[in-house]
């Protein structure tokens, strides 16, 4: 690890053995907490339309083909993961995502796959194709946990508890499979103890990678709304700084850590405007990185204490 945390382009680099771009595609799912499985109204962060940035409407191989245009625009970029990013691409019927993701590894420029979804929406068959897949190419599973306080993930209507997401991991794990976590800093109520609480509980249940994602207020959704009603307050650039610092420090140097920030369309955004300059946060997280002498995993005397839940935090 020669930065500062092991970071997705140092994984990719080792891996593959050159740096690898991310192709964004769509499916077009929904997921259960919009079609009325389980709500009909999604999480409170999310925007109906998907504040996502990949394409849809096209087939598979248009998108792959469009979405390398943008990118080798501005790099001389080679190889590629196909990344199902929008909703919930576990969310379709087993023939219809076997034709899809077969269909994106067929290129020889994707070197692997990389597929967005709940920890809810994995029954067998779809871990048996994701399984399938990556016997050809390597397959990377990214769970939205978001937080491990329950109260939290009711707030947010996850509509799931925690034990869902510890199966689904041990299951993918248990089939090889690389997962990653998206946890949410920031998020309305939560302490400092209770976003590091979470950081510890996805790596204790065997994650590979995580994701470390600012809230975001977009418009359109109920989270903006509660926010019009001052009901919900935003973290400044200082405090998000802080926090992903604390995160990083506790992340075991095993862990691959995929962001550190997240984009949000411009237009939707609402909250928190300094967030919308990726290049001022992701250097003043490493300048503050590199001021507090910390390295990732250094905050780790063992790991059992590491590791340690404060279980009155995830109640």
């Amino acid at each position: 690890m020669s930065g500062r945390f092991y970071s997705a382009n140092e994984y990719y680099k080792a891996v593959f053995g050159e740096k690898i771009y991310r192709l964004s595609l769509c499916l077009g799912t929904t997921c259960p907490n919009r079609d009325g499985t389980k709500d009909t109204r999604g999480c409170i962060f999310c925007s109906e339309g998907s504040s996502h940035f990949a394409e849809s409407g096209n087939d598979i191989k248009s998108q792959i083909e469009n979405a390398k245009k943008r990118i080798q625009g501005k790099t001389d970029a080679k190889r590629f993961v196909a990344y199902f990013q929008s909703y919930t691409t576990t969310y379709l019927p087993v023939d219809t995502l076997r034709k899809a993701l077969f269909e994106a590894i067929s290129s020889p420029e994707i070197v692997a796959l990389s597929v967005a979804t709940r920890p809810d929406c994995l029954p067998n068959e779809i871990l048996s194709l994701l399984s399938e897949l990556n016997k050809i190419k390597p397959v990377f599973v990214e769970l939205g946990l978001q937080t491990s306080n329950e109260k939290s993930a009711e707030y947010i209507r996850r509509c799931y508890d925690n034990s869902v997401y510890e199966d689904a991991v041990k299951e993918l794990k248990r089939r090889k499979i690389n997962v990653i976590t998206h946890i949410i800093i920031g998020l309305p109520g939560e302490s400092e103890s209770d976003i590091l609480n979470t950081v510890r509980f996805a790596v204790k249940s065997g994650t590979d990678g995580i994701k470390l994602q600012l809230l975001h207020i977009l418009k359109g959704t109920d989270l903006y709304n509660d926010y019009a009603l001052g009901k919900v307050t935003t973290l400044t650039l200082a405090e998000y700084a802080d926090l992903v610092c604390k995160c990083i420090e506790i992340i075991p140097e095993n862990i691959v850590i995929h962001r550190i920030t997240g984009d949000a369309p411009k237009s939707l955004l609402e909250e928190p405007k300094w967030s919308g300059d990726k290049k001022t946060v992701l250097n003043t997280i490493n300048r503050e990185l590199k001021n507090r002498n910390i390295t990732q995993g250094c905050g780790i005397k063992q790991k059992s204490e590491a590791l340690k839940l404060d279980n009155s935090a995830c109640k």
